[in-house]
């Protein structure tokens, strides 16, 4: 109802608007449990939801003197730009389109610049709360924005609130809070900023154009249009349901915004405010600007799910195999145990994990892509004494043990979705049964990266500090980052402009076996018909990479559990041994005077 037909009806500005509110929470609390997969089922009625905060908003900035005359209280302002910001964040997880992350960190910076929830805060349990669950909130939106600046300021503002609310009211209270502000500081020790020097998206100013691949002669060409990252690890770093792992592998899968200008831009607009309106057109133009490049095709979409049930997982991939368009490669990334005899935490342990800090930050973004309740795994006093022997290092476990194969992901549950175009990435100690689906797929060859057996240990870390995040996907993440702690240097060792001329030596060695790559007459139809797609093509490059990093490194040479595998096989040409390999890993290595850490050929 338009203000006009308001005042002809004759009804308070202040029975509108709380009509409007309902209407809101009612349309909000059903948006809000629909699984983040299965987009476009939903798109209308997210739409026709947006639509309602629309009206609302607007109507409240236009009636906001009326309304506060009327008893409408700041936090109450806050709690509908927040759930606008919870709105946008939620279809950019839908549709992976960057533009809905920007306009959700613009409502929240919004809500924190203008303190919507400071009035009360000290007196008013609930609203301490609301401020708690805002902060988290505005943490995972900045640490997928990869905004580590604010990051580091959020989290100082969730510790100094939490001192405040425990000092004012009963620290059994917040309880759960302080595991909350645990996960944030191990996930932020684990993913230093030196992993993070350069960006882990696609960035054109660092990786060759789209544009600028090199022709490769197939039959077809694939584009990545959809992922699927699910991780179940002991005792993995995460934060709410993003587990290191899975955010490496999210960032690897998008496009940096606007390469350097975005850099440039977020160091000149640091610590400012930004203005809110119903489609973020006062403070978005800014952030917009930065996030938006028309020159680049859409980020693939993805699917990220923490700890699923295996009914749960099998279903969202076959929702995500039946949305997936014709010319479109669907991408799986497992991270996952495999090896029975591996210590595992206890089923009582997984279940708290999820019971505290999932319960009190699924409501914040992740809600909807978690798998069925925890009482999906039935837990026993007993599970990890049960009978190994009924395990095999055949399958993944994302799930706890004890209850046979019900926890377990085969390789022959795969199978009926080959009938699509698949990229597999393994990241288990049993990957290599994977090995076992090629030749056996049900209408398209499957493309695999295989993890290493065993993992090698990052040198320049204590024990006590060692990462646990896997060697394997930070190489495809990040892989000259990786390349230099497994020579035993930290990252503070390096200073910037040696560790980007270090980048140049590494993308040059890349593009060298792209080259060669695409030149090559025995080069299998799977891999030719992805390598015109960017993040593909990146991925394989980097596995490239790391092969013959830990097939030459001396502390690996000769033993194959430390080397990964990929299916079909790629040329000679890019084999670790091969002239061409061992060249570029030599000047690499002598780069940072560490040949003697690799074994080289004598020729």
């Amino acid at each position: 109802m338009s203000q006009n037909q308001q005042q002809q009806c004759n009804i308070p500005v202040s029975e509108v608007y709380w009509s409007l509110v309902a209407k809101a929470d009612k349309k909000f609390s059903k948006i809000r449990d629909l699984p983040y997969y299965q987009r476009t089922r939903y798109d209308t009625y997210f739409y026709k939801v947006f639509k309602v905060y629309t009206q609302l908003w607007k109507y409240q900035q236009e009636n906001r003197q009326k309304l506060v005359e009327a008893g409408l209280k700041r936090w109450e302002i806050g709690e509908i730009a927040s759930r606008i910001g919870q709105l946008y964040f939620g279809h950019y997880m839908r549709t992976s389109e960057a533009s809905y992350l920007s306009e959700s960190y613009i409502f929240y910076e919004a809500i924190l610049t203008r303190e919507y929830f400071k009035d009360g805060l000290h007196q008013d349990l609930n609203l301490a709360n609301k401020q708690l669950r805002f902060l988290a909130r505005f943490l995972t939106v900045c640490l997928v924005l990869n905004r580590r600046e604010v990051v580091y300021q959020l989290v100082n503002q969730l510790k100094m609130l939490l001192d405040e609310c425990k000092r004012t009211f009963q620290e059994t209270d917040f309880k759960e809070w302080k595991l909350v502000i645990q996960e944030i500081v191990k996930f932020l020790k684990a993913d230093t900023a030196f992993m993070n020097i350069r960006p882990l998206r696609y960035s054109v100013v660092l990786d060759l154009h789209p544009d600028s691949l090199p022709h490769v002669d197939a039959n077809r060409k694939l584009r990545l249009r959809d992922a699927l990252l699910c991780s179940y690890q002991p005792n993995e770093v995460k934060f709410s349901e993003l587990t290191l792992d899975t955010f490496r592998m999210l960032q690897s899968l998008e496009w940096e915004p606007s390469g350097s200008f975005y850099q440039a831009s977020i160091a000149q607009s640091s610590g400012t405010g930004s203005g809110v309106s119903p489609n973020g057109a006062s403070g978005s133009s800014r952030v917009n600007q930065d996030m938006t490049d028309p020159t680049l095709p859409p980020n693939p979409r993805k699917a990220i799910l923490y700890r699923p049930s295996v009914t749960h997982f099998l279903a969202v991939l076959g929702t995500v195999c039946e949305e997936l368009p014709p010319d479109g490669v669907l991408f799986i990334y497992l991270s996952a145990s495999g090896n029975s005899s591996h210590a595992l935490s206890s089923p009582s342990r997984a279940g708290s994990s999820i019971g505290y800090t999932e319960n009190i930050v699924r409501g914040l973004q992740f809600h909807s892509i978690n798998s069925e309740p925890t009482s999906t795994y039935p837990m026993s006093a007993g599970c990890d004494s049960a009978d190994h022997s009924v395990y095999s290092a055949d399958c993944l476990h994302i799930g706890p043990r004890g209850h046979g194969g019900v926890n377990c992901i085969y390789p022959s549950d795969l199978l009926p979705f080959t009938r699509r175009p698949l990229f597999l990435v393994i990241d288990s100690e049993s990957s290599k049964a994977f090995k076992a689906m090629s030749g056996a797929e049900k209408g398209e060859p499957v493309a695999m990266l295989l993890s290493p057996a065993t993992s090698l240990p990052f040198p320049a870390m204590e024990s006590s500090r060692q990462p646990t995040g896997s060697l394997f996907t930070s190489f495809l993440s990040a892989p000259l980052q990786s390349f230099v702690l497994l020579l035993g240097f930290s990252g503070s060792d390096n200073e910037k402009d040696l560790y980007s001329e270090a980048e140049q030596l590494l993308q040059s060695s890349l593009n060298k076996w792209g080259l060669l790559l695409a030149e090559a007459d025995n080069l299998n139809p799977v891999w030719a018909q992805i390598l015109t797609d960017p993040f593909l093509r990146r991925l394989l490059l980097r596995f490239v990479f790391c092969r013959a990093v830990l097939s030459l490194h001396s502390s690996s040479f000769n033993k194959i559990e430390f080397v990964p595998e990929c299916m079909p096989s790629l040329p000679e040409v890019v084999s670790p041994l091969s002239s061409t390999c061992q060249a570029e890993i030599l000047r690499l290595a002598n780069f940072f005077g560490a040949k003697n850490k690799f074994m080289f050929s004598d020729d």
